[in-house]
């Protein structure tokens, strides 16, 4: 124990507090002293708190919505991936499953899509209907445009920003410190562009995020149960109580169905959302464990095994098995006679299993024939990359390039020479910089103080990131961390938490702390504003373009 502390370990705290603050912590309050700077009495500084609790979040919100929503159309051509989403998120949404479309039609589509007609043929495609869903819903509302295909990203990365805000002041009890991550996700490159384009990652980190924020919600109540059912003392303090924390059941858990079906939703939308669902189902029971030895269990594994596995597994896996296979009603609705969806006729012609449903059979097949394409996907790529490089930016993705004459898609005209303009899948390089100190903090915090929003952060990013490892002689890309990024920004926003120091530090110690995140917060925002043009394919010199690529790796 001794050897612990000297690398910050701290012990359980004394069993003279008051065992609910430890189960359900109350939420950081601002001083009195700035309610009474500000000549806002306590009772009104009590109720302006609750306002910021959701005040806070929305105008953050609102800053990230203005900066996916602006110009959303802008290019205006399809771009890089979204020749496959846009088209098949159309063909999904009209008739249930995609279409198989003729090489040459995106300048069609660019041009006049009310004139085209959806193919007859099906298409073979790689990954789940979720995604094409949720892109579709935007083309039934605007149309086959650039707008269309992109309106639903955009959305869901706005209100993901919203969450994201609710999400850290949960965690860290702080609705400064949520606003604070959220903030930081609004001024990523990385998630400004995935918000902006018609692609199924964003979409897949969402649910993702929808499912982490109901398992947080879900923790907070159960636990707000158990500290409930605990017996008092002369005081007035909940005790730890053996037979309470062992036998008691926690009852029914909406949140975590809530969570299952997000999880089912990721799944639908790309297979790596069955790895998040492993994840995350090891986080949930861990945290039950957590709960039920803080109350007083003497064998809070053993609890946990009796009273909450079984309900937890329930919750998640076949609710989210569920989920994936509803996803595909419209393929499993269409036609087996060969004009229905891919391999929807495949049991009809082989057989199948006469025990089986037909379409089962086929989706089966259909899934085999998908998992051997991308095990097998190994064909070189100019923007392939290493999941060793992501986290310092090494292989950013270009969506979007060319090179406008001055006068010509935003080029001043009194532009010497052509000007650039892209779209680069770019993180904000001095957020991510950061990130990479900010993990070695919370794992710092996770195995040597035992801190469970440590915890929790770390098997955000891990569920999105690791698997990755075990894949890279695949074709992969560095935008496929856009589905971690969440979390990447929770860790930063906890790392800046410790840098203002704790509530009893010093005025000096919090001031100096205070100057430093300022400093490298608004350094962060500033990086994002100079990568803003890039970010959203605007019309720059190309000496400012040239400027802009820090390393060769980025052009």
């Amino acid at each position: 124990m001794d050897r612990l502390r000297r690398f910050g370990y701290v012990p359980a705290p004394s069993a003279l507090v008051d065992v609910r603050d430890r189960l359900v912590p109350p939420y950081a309050q601002a001083s009195p002293r700035l309610w009474a700077s500000l000549g806002i009495s306590a009772a009104g500084g009590e109720r302006a708190g609750r306002l910021l609790a959701w005040a806070g979040p929305l105008l953050v919100a609102l800053v990230a919505g203005v900066v996916r929503f602006v110009h959303l159309g802008s290019p205006k051509a399809v771009i890089f991936d979204e020749t496959y989403y846009a088209k098949d998120a159309w063909a999904t949404i009209k008739q249930g499953y995609e279409a198989s479309w003729p090489k040459e039609i995106d300048k069609s589509i660019i041009r006049d899509p009310s004139g085209l007609a959806l193919p007859l043929d099906p298409g073979y495609v790689v990954h789940p209907p979720v995604g094409k869903w949720v892109i579709g819903l935007g083309e039934w509302m605007f149309g086959l445009t650039p707008f269309g295909w992109r309106f639903m990203t955009a959305l869901l990365g706005t209100v993901s920003v919203l969450m994201l805000c609710r999400i850290g002041r949960r965690l860290f009890r702080s609705t400064f410190l949520g606003c604070l991550a959220g903030l930081l996700m609004a001024v990523d490159g990385l998630h400004l562009v995935m918000s902006r384009t018609a692609l199924l990652d964003l979409v897949l980190m969402f649910f993702v995020l929808a499912a982490f924020g109901a398992l947080l919600i879900d923790r907070d109540k159960a636990r707000a149960r158990l500290a409930a059912a605990l017996p008092l003392d002369e005081d007035g303090r909940a005790r730890p109580d053996s037979v309470v924390a062992e036998t008691l059941r926690l009852g029914r858990r909406p949140w975590r169905l809530v969570a299952g079906v997000c999880l089912g939703l990721a799944f639908g939308t790309k297979w790596n959302g069955l790895v998040v669902l492993a994840f995350f189902g090891i986080l949930t029971v861990v945290w039950d464990v957590s709960a039920r030895r803080v109350a007083g269990a003497g064998a809070p594994w053993v609890a946990m095994l009796k009273r909450d596995a079984f309900p937890a597994f329930l919750s998640t896996v076949p609710v989210s098995l569920g989920v994936y296979l509803a996803s595909w009603t419209g393929w499993i609705l269409s036609p087996d006679d060969g004009s229905g969806g891919y391999f929807r006729d495949w049991s009809a012609k082989q057989g199948g299993v006469s025990w089986l449903p037909d379409w089962l059979t086929s989706l089966w097949h259909y899934e085999t024939e998908v998992y051997k394409f991308h095990v097998n996907l190994t064909a070189g790529h100019t923007y392939e990359s290493n999941p060793w490089s992501w986290l310092v930016l090494g292989r950013p993705v270009s969506y979007f390039y060319e090179s406008p004459a001055p006068g010509a898609d935003g080029c001043p005209a009194s532009t010497a020479g052509k000007c650039a303009r892209e779209v680069l899948a770019l993180g904000t390089p001095l957020l991510w910089w950061s990130a990479c100190f900010a993990l070695l903090y919370v794992l710092y915090r996770w195995f040597f103080r035992r801190d469970w929003r440590a915890g929790a952060i770390a098997c955000g990013v891990a569920a999105g990131y690791l698997p990755w490892f075990n894949y890279q002689e695949r074709t992969i890309f560095y935008f496929y961390a856009v589905v971690f990024v969440p979390y990447l920004c929770l860790a930063v926003a906890m790392m800046i938490g410790a840098l203002l120091g704790p509530a009893h530090a010093t005025e000096r110690r919090r001031t100096v702390g205070a100057v430093g995140a300022g400093v490298l917060v608004l350094l962060i925002v500033w990086n994002f504003i100079y990568f803003y043009p890039i970010y959203t394919g605007q019309s720059i010199p190309l000496d400012s373009w040239r400027n802009r690529m820090w390393f060769d790796t980025w052009v």
